[in-house]
């Protein structure tokens, strides 16, 4: 039932068959597949749920307010932007605070997406925003905060911040920094071995 909903999704048999497609194929963004997921709960077309937000929030463990704005762009400009992450208004980050930075090593450290063979940095930046830690962050950024927390768990370092050693020391970063080994930095030398052993890349 809609509600009260303002941006109302009505989609064809077509559009539904194009979202179930991308819900159910492999190799698809995470947070490209959580959008298709949500317009197909939120149809209310005949054939659709028409659920209300909180119910898709529950459903898919996501916020209303990216409901809403995946609803609002179905609505105004369509399927196909709205499937699409938008260039964000906002400022992107290029550094990450401490809490982030604690979000990002246990997200690395997590099995990776269905149908990916290893955490990349892009998969890595899609999810950090499709769980709304950060609005918008790049590859880059992804990199360097990966690097720093994989050289800091070594030891002191001159100029290294409170925060580092913080992160480094915590139970968390103890149980899995090693989901983030220095070798898959490019800057860091490794056997091949030891590369292909490795469940992250950073491509």
């Amino acid at each position: 039932m809609v509600g009260n909903v303002k941006d109302i999704v009505r989609l064809s048999t077509s559009e539904r068959e194009a979202l179930e497609g991308l819900v159910n194929k492999g190799k698809v963004a995470a947070a490209k597949r959580q959008r298709a997921h949500i317009l197909l709960k939120a149809d209310a077309s005949a054939e659709g749920l028409a659920w209300t937000d909180e119910q898709i929030a529950e459903a898919l463990d996501v916020s209303v307010a990216t409901i809403h704005r995946t609803r609002q762009a179905c609505v105004a400009q369509g399927l196909e932007v709205a499937l699409e992450r938008q260039r964000p208004t906002g400022r992107q980050f290029r550094k990450l605070a401490g809490a982030q930075e604690a979000r990002l090593a246990a997200i690395a450290c997590r099995p990776p997406p269905e149908g990916q063979a290893r955490w990349t940095l892009k998969l890595l930046a899609d999810h950090m925003v499709t769980l709304e830690i950060v609005e918008a962050i790049g590859k880059a950024t992804v990199r360097r905060t990966l690097k720093k927390m994989t050289s800091s768990r070594g030891g002191k370092h001159k100029g290294s911040c409170r925060r580092r050693a913080t992160l480094a020391s915590s139970a968390q970063w103890k149980t899995c920094w090693k989901c983030l080994p220095g070798h898959t930095m490019p800057s860091v030398r490794s056997s091949v071995s030891t590369r292909r052993a490795s469940s992250w890349s950073p491509t």
